[in-house]
């Protein structure tokens, strides 16, 4: 059977990262950050950049420590058995293969200042659909033959798409900053600082910072991957919310607000609108090319990802075994086309960007969090194997874990009610799983921690302060729900450990331990 192919080096890598970080999410998420938290969407930026930074060091280690294809889903599932990695790999299959339809979504909504009949009160058209799905399937075909022809593309798409945003933040900035913006309108924080919170995981932030870990998705196929893999993470992550930062700071100081305040910003092309508006009309067509470079990009790098995700799932098997199957180039081409037909059945139902991210962001962030789990168990059975590179991974790890929790919860009421039983469906899929094939009781208590963890936060939210009805007010229901992620973070921790000590880990991938040896009797 055919094997990945490695080729990929420190600057393919890094270009990898910073081409899944930077697409959609900077052309559309300045402006439904500020609508939701005016000049405060400042804080909403660092702190989900700084929040992805502390989870990204720790799954650099374990990246550098214990590089696997598909690692987010083969980590969990090493580490602390089916149950959990069930649950991440539905959480990470579902955000992952809904970003090549946000991104073909995002494409056609900036384009239809001028390219009528594609997009309309807020949705694609059916027209905006058929164009849509064209667009992913080219993704598709760009991956089709070989990981090494991908990354050249990428390396190409990912320096045009990076030089524009940079080139925003000086052409707008320098044309019609006003720094009045950040005190008039109700003041830096007109909804609050709460909003500025929420936002975090409402106004596509996470989604915009999702990405990052696109080397560590392909550790298999890197050259030299303890040594570039950190480096490529970091050096994306860093560069992004610089980048990200500098834009959001140009929106506010830049945009036209109106007697409705922040709250009634409407732009369906906002940073080329508002370079019409400030007389930058040939920026703006640089803007409306950059707005298919920069999506496209980063749905270029999503569909390569995704499909090693799948090929993960199938490695652990939750998914058929025919999906971990290689082309003779390296590619698992079967995956690719499971994962379109996905992304095709989102944008079918769901129509654009805004609906898109709103639904799936804090999936992802999920999927994050538990690989800090897997780290410090594999750390604490295994310390003689870790990479070192990253210092303090016992202090970050925890940390990160509540801060993630923190922004699941503070989503909204409204949104967790819709995540939560998506990431819930995967225990029914388990359950049938673990009736099928006989398991044991150890996989289930194993991996209980996560399940009781995910429903806490179901049934507190809806008496929290962010889109609940208040009866727990702020901030003690932030100080409850931090609580809750250090507790399911130690928890899993502990439970991994005895899973390790069950089923070690060896250090080649061929050697990997089966859970599924955990059968009854």
């Amino acid at each position: 059977m055919a094997d990945f192919k490695r080729d990929l080096g420190y600057w393919q890598l890094t270009a990898i990262g910073l081409g899944g970080v930077i697409g959609s999410g900077w052309l559309l998420g300045g402006e439904t950050a500020a609508k939701a938290a005016g000049p405060a969407s400042l804080i909403t930026w660092v702190l989900g950049g700084l929040a992805l930074l502390i989870i990204a060091l720790v799954m650099v280690e374990l990246g550098a420590t214990l590089p696997r294809t598909g690692g987010l889903v083969r980590w969990p599932f090493l580490t602390s058995g089916r149950l959990v990695a069930t649950l991440v790999g539905w959480g990470i299959w579902i955000a992952y293969a809904t970003n090549p339809p946000s991104e073909a979504a995002a494409m056609l909504q900036y384009s239809s200042a001028h390219v009528h009949g594609i997009y309309s009160n807020g949705s694609l058209t059916a027209l905006g659909i058929l164009v849509a799905a064209v667009l992913m399937a080219v993704l598709v075909l760009l991956n089709w033959f070989s990981v090494l022809l991908f990354a050249r593309v990428n390396a190409v798409v990912t320096a045009m798409k990076f030089i524009v945003p940079i080139a925003t933040v000086i052409c707008l900035g320098a044309s019609g900053f006003h720094s009045s913006a950040f005190t008039e309108h109700g003041g830096f924080a007109p909804s609050g600082y709460s909003a500025s919170l929420s936002a975090i995981a409402t106004a596509g932030i996470i989604y915009a910072y999702t990405g990052f870990q696109g080397p560590i998705d392909l550790a298999g196929e890197a050259r030299n991957p303890k040594r570039d893999i950190p480096r490529a993470v970091v050096t994306a992550l860093l560069l992004s919310i610089l980048l990200y930062v500098a834009l959001e700071l140009v929106f506010v100081g830049t945009v036209s607000v109106g007697s409705n305040g922040w709250s009634g910003i409407d732009l369906s092309s906002p940073y080329a609108q508002i370079a019409v508006m400030l007389n930058l009309s040939w920026f703006s067509w640089v803007l409306y090319a950059d707005s298919v470079v920069s999506p496209g990009g980063s749905a270029l790098v999503f569909t390569a990802e995704t499909s090693r995700e799948v090929y993960a799932l199938s490695q652990n098997g939750f998914l058929p075994a025919q999906l971990r199957v290689l082309h003779r180039t390296g590619v698992p081409q079967r995956a690719l086309v499971v994962n379109y037909a996905i992304g095709l059945a989102f944008l079918l139902s769901l129509h654009s960007w805004h609906k898109i991210v709103a639904a799936t962001s804090v999936l992802g962030l999920f999927a994050y969090s538990v690989t800090l789990v897997s780290q410090s168990a594999y750390a604490r059975a295994y310390p003689e194997r870790r990479a070192r590179w990253i210092p303090g991974t016992s202090v970050l790890a925890p940390i990160g874990f509540a801060l993630a929790t923190l922004i699941f919860y503070w989503a909204g009421w409204g949104n967790v009610k819709i995540a939560m039983p998506v990431l819930l469906v995967a225990v029914a899929v388990y359950g049938y799983q673990h009736w099928r094939e006989g398991l044991g009781a150890d996989g289930i208590r194993r991996g209980a921690w996560l399940v009781g963890y995910l429903v806490l936060l179901l049934v507190l939210s809806p008496f929290g302060s962010f889109g609940g009805d208040g009866k727990i007010r702020g901030p003690w229901d932030s100080v409850i729900v931090a609580a809750i992620g250090f507790a399911a973070y130690f928890a899993g921790v502990y439970f991994a450990g005895e899973h390790l000590r069950e089923f070690p880990i060896e250090t080649e991938e061929d050697e990997d331990p089966q859970p599924d040896a955990e059968l009854a009797g």
